[in-house]
């Protein structure tokens, strides 16, 4: 096994085996926020801050959203608006809020067999790719980005087959990095993109559509299902990152100058 691999997955199992405490925060997050490079940037911010240390669990919103089902995590960080609210509904989680957005774009080579650059609609351009047989890498990791992917396909009811088609099972970072390798398509949040765009070679054909809209939402596990759970740091975090400090943090993230996330309009 990769010595990366086997120290990514030492630091999951340390991190989700370490019982809470008042010093601790264990944050479930998306790759995106990892990968992006944002965390990195505005972490440090809320540590000074709130005096706390967080322990950053970085996987996609679906294998996050379960490390709070199990009470293994204080706080999520997602973007998979119908699972948090299931999540919040089923006695999982409290205090969900908006936090920020960006978008979600169609990368793929430039010379894009499918012709798909410059299309509005993601759907139609799904579909032309399937028509050209062209090859589509797909997270395939249960992670926001591969709910949204999903829900396009059954949109146009097929999607590409045999080998058309790799579900990678990975992070977003690693899928470009796979579909630049293979001059491929793929769904990426614009935030990722931006950070790889200079390593894999792919250019932005599809972007602007409404339902490529990728909202982040911040959720604190629920202390009277799991007593153990650090509430008091959760919510010093659902306060610091949707406060003034915590958007000022995240509309000064930029990478080559471009800001990727865009804080949400307080309620």
């Amino acid at each position: 096994m990769p010595r990366a691999l086997v120290a990514a997955f030492a630091s999951l199992f340390l991190a989700v085996s370490a019982s809470a405490d008042d010093a601790t925060l264990r944050l479930a997050t998306t790759t995106s926020t990892e990968n992006s490079g944002l965390l990195k940037e505005i972490l440090p911010r809320f540590e000074a801050s709130s005096g706390l240390k967080v322990l950053v669990i970085s996987v996609g919103t679906g294998k996050a959203m379960k490390l709070g089902e199990n009470g293994d995590v204080d706080v999520l960080l997602v973007h998979s608006r119908p699972d948090e609210d299931r999540f919040v509904a089923q006695g999982f989680g409290v205090n969900r809020r908006d936090v920020m957005f960006n978008d979600f774009v169609v990368v793929g080579a430039r010379k894009d067999p499918a012709r798909i650059r410059g299309m509005k609609s993601v759907v139609a351009a799904f579909r032309r790719i399937v028509e050209a047989k062209a090859t589509f890498v797909s997270r395939g990791d249960d992670s926001g980005t591969d709910k949204m992917e999903k829900s396009y396909w059954n949109e146009i009811g097929q999607r590409p087959q045999g080998r058309q088609y790799l579900s990678a099972g990975q992070g977003m970072g690693e899928v470009l990095t796979m579909a630049g390798h293979l001059g491929a398509y793929t769904l990426t949040d614009r935030a990722t993109y931006g950070a790889y765009r200079s390593r894999v070679g792919l250019d932005i054909l599809v972007e602007g559509d409404a339902k490529m809209f990728n909202p982040y939402g911040v959720i604190a596990v629920n202390p009277q299902r799991y007593p153990d759970v650090n509430f008091k740091g959760a919510m010093q975090f659902v306060e610091w990152l949707t406060g003034g400090e915590g958007r000022r943090a995240i509309a000064q993230f930029r990478v080559n100058g471009e800001q990727l996330f865009f804080p949400s309009q307080r309620p």
